[in-house]
């Protein structure tokens, strides 16, 4: 499978691939203007996976620190390996950009992401109680990371 950079020129097709891998769950998919607002910012770079791209993954730098966006796969790619390809891409990506610490924040109730983030290494660093909205209820965010090997 082969994942691919991409930038803002794409924030249609990222939103739309977003929305794909939302669908069915309580959580707003990014809108086109979010992606491109996020994609013109220093740091930020987006990754697809697939021809034609059936994942995708934002994520950004800040000197030492890079941090998960958000990652998204269509239903019918899940559990085939695209969300650990795209988890490795950004690892790699990251790791060479000097970054010794990826973060992100997830739901404690998406059981298939903590799967794939502890698979790929992350553990808690943090809990974020109610931080997200889901469906008029709330939700705690764990706050994950690991460690990244430099250039």
């Amino acid at each position: 499978m082969s994942v691919l950079a991409c930038g803002a020129e794409v924030a249609a097709d990222l939103a739309a691939l977003h929305a794909q891998g939302f669908a069915g769950r309580d959580e707003r998919p990014w809108s086109e203007a979010e992606f491109a607002l996020l994609l013109r910012q220093p740091g930020v770079q987006a990754l697809v996976a697939g021809t034609p791209p059936v994942g995708l993954a934002l994520w950004r730098i800040a000197a030492a620190e890079a941090e998960l966006l958000t990652l998204a796969v269509v239903p019918d790619a899940r559990r085939t390996g695209v969300g650990m390809g795209l988890m490795a891409a950004v690892i790699t990506g990251a790791g060479a950009a000097g970054a010794r610490l990826l973060v992100l924040e997830v739901g404690t109730g998406n059981e298939a992401a903590l799967s794939l983030y502890a698979g790929a290494g992350f553990h808690e660093i943090a809990l974020r109680p109610s931080y997200y909205e889901r469906g008029g209820a709330r939700e705690d965010a764990l706050v994950l990371a690991r460690p990244l090997d430099g250039p």
